[in-house]
């Protein structure tokens, strides 16, 4: 249902932010310039708003990084970066709604409740402009399947579109004849009159939802295309999945953000692992299009490039990040596009055609396992330039230091877990936690990078956090984690257990390959730690001015740096932990504001607040 209506000429202008990425490239970059290097720490709270509802009980919240039973709390956790489009900001909260309110002053001005207690993209919702004749519409997926579409000036159920202003996306094609989840984590892309869905669908078992990309009309609600992620007898990239290994497989999915370049016509995919993603005995082959950026015709679904970053994944490195940018060399422009996995090995590809950039090679990798018929493949690609951003392999003896306690508590967990060194893709085994370095949550995870297009640099936050995973035999015969998530770190702290930095901020060239600057990202009281940094979650987005800004880390602060040097500049204390990305954007009487979502409620956190924080100048 939808409350408290009010009119708004809604037309997107150089001072919005009108989707996740502020546009469909995903740069996420602003050519505001009022916030500038010189000024920014002279930013104040200008105003916040409270998602729960009064009285409102939140639900009880799993850790998506640990194998840890929800914890209660009052609050739930958000990841999500508001819109704001002509003077009115949206979002979903994580309290079964979708609210509109005064990008000014931070106002209802309607709220749409969700049915059935069913739960919006926990990242957030899309834009749709209209088409002329019909009005401006706010998308989104949800938890359990649908498709909705409401009225972006009064918060009610779009007319005309699907069955009362939501679609079923559990339809026979995708659900293999079974009843496993399938939802929405991240709002959908927009291209022309189409809603571009990606999905999220079950780490395990191996059966289940299909991950295929769907197109829909933004209209009326129907199927227009779908293209299928594991391909069906006949269709290119089957010979990558050997005997039945592909059929009724679940995963695939692209769980994440799908840019479009609206100049070509052309929407990339990333897909992630196929299920299981730990384990690949059952499914011999390099299984396309897992772990690929899959190019398509964004009005057909048509196949036009695909580019794999890894072959057969064992490992639970998907392919989290995929932004589009321009690369100048030789007095040309490139259009090219960023591509990283969790490992944050960075594939820097001309996006029109998928050839690298810079040279790739196929370089050998560990393949010895004890796991019978695991079949590891023999190598992975790796650019040239850039060299991978994150650590990759790791000896026991690289266990943090100091603090005393801190080597104390990681050998207890060292030997508790039969925890092992591991070198770049080791393969996992059965008679030992293997160390995978940066782990699942990343090297980079969703947050992704900004594109600065005056300075040519890609700014990203990196993790070094490695995951001790061990094998055991299912009673089906299948392979699974003996402990499930877990991560090398005190249970304790919080703090991993390799040597720092273990949070970092850095920036590619996208020009030359090269690193530009890399800096300690993150605060910890320790002096023994003052310069480890902190795990991070989210991204950060830059400005024409010159600003890098960034919550993301586990000390809920938001920091701004000087993109071309890395310096930092500002940082304000957050009520919890930022998860998404801020945005920023024009308010009516022109100046420039920064938002961030603030509720913690990862890396262990339990959600703390339900703030949306908005930030200006005096």
């Amino acid at each position: 249902m939808a409350t408290t209506a009010c009119p708004a000429l809604l037309a997107e202008g150089p001072g919005d932010w009108s989707s996740y990425g502020h546009d469909e490239s995903h740069a996420r970059h602003s050519q505001l310039t009022v916030i500038t290097p010189e000024n920014v720490h002279q930013l104040r709270k200008l105003w916040t708003f409270n998602m729960r509802p009064e009285g409102q009980a939140a639900e009880a919240v799993a850790m998506p990084d640990t194998s840890a039973p929800p914890q209660p709390s009052r609050y739930s956790a958000s990841q999500a970066t508001p819109l704001v489009v002509d003077g009115t900001m949206y979002l979903p909260t994580p309290y079964n709604r979708i609210v509109a309110l005064n990008a000014s002053t931070g106002e209802e001005r309607w709220v749409f409740v969700l049915p059935d207690k069913d739960q919006a993209s926990t990242r957030g919702v899309a834009y749709w402009p209209g088409d002329g004749e019909v009005g401006p519409r706010i998308v989104f997926g949800s938890r359990n399947g649908k498709l909705y579409a409401l009225d972006a000036a009064t918060g009610r159920l779009a007319e005309g579109f699907g069955e009362s202003g939501a679609v079923n996306m559990k339809t026979p094609e995708v659900m293999n004849g079974t009843r496993a989840p399938l939802g929405m984590t991240s709002p959908p892309a927009i291209y022309r009159n189409l809603i571009i869905t990606g999905s999220r669908v079950q780490e395990m078992p191996v059966k289940g939802a299909r991950g295929d990309v769907r197109a829909w009309n933004a209209v009326t609600g129907e199927l227009v295309w779908t293209f299928r992620t594991i391909p069906r007898p006949g269709e290119p990239g089957f010979e990558t999945w050997e005997g039945d290994s592909w059929k009724d497989r679940s995963g695939a999915n692209v769980w994440t953000f799908i840019p479009v370049d609206n100049e070509r016509g052309i929407a990339y995919l990333p897909v992630g692992a196929p299920t299981y993603d730990r384990w690949g005995g059952d499914r011999p082959g390099e299984n396309l299009y897992g772990n690929s950026v899959v190019a398509v015709n964004a009005a057909t679904g048509e196949y036009l490039w695909h580019f794999q970053t890894v072959h057969h994944d064992i490992w639970d490195v998907d392919l989290p990040v995929v932004t589009l940018v321009d690369v100048k060399r030789d007095g040309e422009t490139i259009p090219a596009i960023v591509a990283m996995n969790k490992m944050a090995i960075m594939f820097i590809l001309d996006r029109v055609t998928g050839e690298p950039l810079y040279d790739v090679t196929e370089v050998p990798v560990p393949t010895e396992t004890d796991i019978p018929d695991e079949r590891p493949w023999p190598t992975q690609p790796m650019p040239a330039k850039p060299a991978p951003l994150a650590r990759l392999s790791f000896d026991m003896s690289e266990i943090v230091e100091g603090p005393p306690t801190l080597r104390a508590a990681c050998e207890k967990v060292a030997a508790e877990l039969n925890v092992v060194g591991s070198k770049m893709f080791q393969p996992l085994r059965a008679d030992s936690a293997v160390a995978f370095f940066p782990g699942s949550l990343g090297g980079v995870d969703w947050g992704g990078g900004s594109f600065d297009p005056a300075t040519s640099l890609y700014v990203v936050n990196i993790n070094s956090l490695g995951s001790p995973q061990q094998m055991e035999q299912q009673p089906d015969g299948s392979w699974g984690m003996k402990t499930g998530y877990t991560y090398f770190r005190d249970p304790e702290t919080g703090h991993p257990c390799g040597k720092p930095p273990w949070g970092e901020l850095v920036a590619v060239n996208v020009n030359t390959g090269d690193v530009a600057w890399r800096t300690v990202l993150g605060d910890n009281e320790e002096p023994l730690l003052k310069d480890a940094g902190r795990i991070s979650a989210g991204g950060p987005i830059t400005t024409a001015s010159g600003l890098t800004f960034i919550g993301a880390t586990t000390d809920s602060m938001i920091r701004a740096f000087d993109t071309r040097t890395g310096e930092l500049l500002w940082k304000d204390q957050l009520p919890a932990s930022n998860y998404g990305t801020p945005m920023t954007y024009a308010m009516e009487d022109g100046r420039q504001a920064l938002a961030v979502v603030a509720t913690g409620g990862f890396a262990s956190q339990p959600p703390t607040a339900d703030e949306v924080v908005v930030y200006t100048l005096p």
